[in-house]
């Protein structure tokens, strides 16, 4: 029996909580959540920018929480649990970059990228995961990227490369943990998009011609061609999906 995509693609009655929702892609797919249906909770360190989130969107619940503070992640998803009743969706997006050589690049820089890439995604999902595994749904969307597929020279970034590869297989071993829960898992890998990560390099008369020289589409990505994905991933359009990470990258790993 067929669906209406609207009947398979609506997160009604879901509640998601969305990591570095401040800018760039977590802000908008906190937006695309809450236009879903979904009741999303937008977490990020700047409290100020998740208030003029809310502002634009009632579906939007602000709350402050820095990913590198295990207790901040604890109270996050304790809160959104008593507040809204439970988590079904979980977007770990908050992320940070390198830009050195890794002859030069400092050993804090690399562990700082790997803890809020990579060990706060781990211990997000494992806090969510006890709730969506009482209600026997849930599904937990990582932010990784196309530079945990391939690597990233000459735009050098160790541990960014590193710290998303480590996440993509996370994403695998999770799924697998966790599917007898009905808790699914699966990753985005995105190409390159204009958000605070990248919009200098894409300001950048040489960083432009890069990336379009390096892109089959010959242009980065526009932050509403994440959607589709993301509400594949997130609602029960993707019921038979887990364990999988789905490159949105205008062709770049498929060269």
């Amino acid at each position: 029996m067929s669906s209406l995509a609207s009947d398979i693609f609506g997160l009604e009655g879901k509640v998601a909580v969305v990591t570095g929702a401040s800018s760039g892609i977590g802000a908008h797919l906190a937006k695309t959540l809450a236009l879903n249906g979904a009741t999303v909770v937008a977490a990020a360190r700047r409290l100020d920018r998740l208030e003029s989130l809310a502002a634009e969107e009632p579906n939007i619940a602000p709350m402050a929480c820095d990913v590198t503070d295990d207790d901040a992640c604890t109270e996050l998803v304790a809160a959104t649990v008593e507040r809204f009743g439970g988590v079904h969706i979980l977007i770990n997006n908050a992320g940070l970059s390198d830009s050195q050589d890794a002859i030069d690049e400092p050993m804090d820089d690399f562990r700082r990228v790997i803890e809020i890439n990579l060990n706060a995604c781990f211990l997000l999902s494992k806090l969510v995961a006890a709730p969506m595994r009482d209600q026997q749904w849930g599904s937990i969307i990582n932010i990784a990227s196309v530079h945990g597929l391939v690597g990233s020279a000459p735009n050098n970034q160790a541990a960014y490369s590193a710290s998303k590869a480590g996440l993509i297989n996370l994403t695998r071993e999770l799924a697998l943990q966790w599917v007898r829960h009905g808790i699914r898992v699966n990753a985005i890998a995105p190409g390159y998009f204009e958000t605070e990560l990248t919009e200098q390099m894409i300001a950048a008369e040489s960083g432009a011609k890069w990336i379009n020289r390096n892109t089959p589409m010959r242009r980065p990505g526009t932050l509403g061609e994440l959607d589709g994905t993301t509400l594949l991933l997130a609602s029960d359009a993707g019921s038979y999906i887990t364990g999988q990470t789905v490159a949105v990258d205008g062709g770049w790993t498929a060269r």
